[in-house]
Order: C-alpha cells, then structure tokens, then sequence
C-alpha cells in the first residue's frame, strides 16, 4: 500500500549521532570523549541506539565535510592531550537544516514490525494471537514504567526537556491501544479475510480469492472490487 511520507534528504553526514554531536558542540568546544560523557548523562541513548564505537568516526567525518574543526588541544592531568572541536557556520547551516527537516517531514517509520505484519498469514491465527498477546504485555509494562519515570521526572524537569520521552510514550500507548484492538477482531472472528486464513492454514492451499486480488493488483486495480460492485447494486435497489 502507498503513503505519502517522503524519504528524508541524503546527507553527508546521515548518521543521527551526528545531530547529536552537532548540537553539543553548538553549545561550546568540546573533545570527543567530553561529547559521549554529556550525551550519557542527558540520557539522549535512551532516544535511539547509539553504537558508542562509531563516535570517532562520525567525529572525523563531520570535520571532513566541514561542519566541526580543530579548535586546539586540552590536558587534564596526567591525560594524553586531547584535540577539541567547535562547530563551523556550516555545521550551524547543517543542523538547522537537520532539524527543520526532522520536525516538520513525518519520516518513514516501516519496520520489522511492519514487515511481520504484512506476512502475518503465513503463521496460523491462533498462534499470531498469542504472540500478539505477548507483544501487549511487552508494550503495557513498558508503558508503565515510562510512565512512572515521566512523572518522577516532571518534578525535576522543565517539559520541555521531556517533550522526547513524552513522544516515544504516545506512540508506544498508541500502538498499544492498536494491538488491543486487533486482538479484539482476531479473537472474535471479526476481523475480514480470518475464514480464508484459516482454511489457507488448515488445506495448505491458498484460497482463490486470494489469486483473484494478485491479478487486480498486476492490472493496477483499474477493476471494481467485488464487494464494492454489491454495495453499489445495493444502493440503487
């Protein structure tokens, strides 16, 4: 099925540790073992996984492009020297650019999830149920420790450093809420097209149907679908 979210811009830099690297070092120079410690202790890993190893890399491929440079060294101690960064006018360009595009383009979140959902017919409903069911407790018990955190953290916190967490809650409750509802039709027999799986998963055959909505789909789908043809008819009797 199509949608209308567009795949974001290539960029030089595409890796989102970037955006992360790029806004610490808006705030002030920094050496790249300086940037991880901040971005731990603000807890932005929590947002997505960040593979720690690549730092340095994404670190010499910003300075690469242009958007950080050498700003000098430090020593602390008995420490090796270190070399600092500080960030170009065409890092700041980069990373507004980046997050103007980020906050107003929905991107395309299709996922593994997504991919299973759209094979779920291979496995017999009862099972997908049960491993539906599994996936809600997952969720609800996750939602609920965010939840508690959120409300921990609100008493500490200005919103507006909550506004992320807030986000990834909403969609994990909305998904929730989506499973749930699911679930419901499965379970009930309500849900369109559950008769041909279960005849599909108990003949190992496919159901005719089934080839009929292959062949419309190779013509484009320029044919009325059948139940549409019987609405119409219903509508002018």
């Amino acid at each position: 099925m199509g949608d209308a979210v567009g795949m974001g811009k290539r960029r030089k830099v595409g890796n989102l540790l970037g955006l992360y690297l790029l806004a610490l070092l808006a705030e002030r120079p920094m050496y790249p073992y300086e940037m991880a410690q901040m971005l731990k202790y603000r807890g932005k890993d929590q947002n997505f996984p960040i593979n720690w190893g690549s730092l340095y890399t994404v670190v010499a491929n910003l300075a690469k492009y242009g958007f950080i440079e050498e700003a000098g060294t430090v020593r602390e101690g008995r420490q090796p020297e270190r070399t600092t960064y500080q960030i170009t006018v065409g890092g700041l360009a980069e990373l507004n650019d980046w997050l103007t595009e980020l906050l107003s383009v929905p991107e395309d979140e299709r996922n593994g999830f997504v991919v299973a959902l759209s094979e779920v017919g291979i496995l017999p409903p009862d099972e997908v149920i049960g491993l539906l069911r599994t996936r809600l407790a997952t969720l609800e018990a996750a939602n609920a420790d965010q939840q508690a955190h959120l409300k921990l953290w609100v008493e500490r916190l200005p919103r507006l450093l909550l506004i992320e967490a807030e986000y990834q809650l909403a969609m994990r409750v909305a998904q929730s809420n989506w499973v749930r509802g699911l679930l419901t039709e499965l379970v009930e027999g309500t849900i369109s097209g559950i008769d041909a799986w279960r005849r599909m998963r108990e003949t190992g055959e496919a159901p005719p149907e089934l080839y009929e909505l292959d062949e419309l789909a190779r013509r484009g789908w320029e044919e009325t679908p059948p139940a549409a043809d019987q609405d119409q008819h219903d509508q002018q009797t």
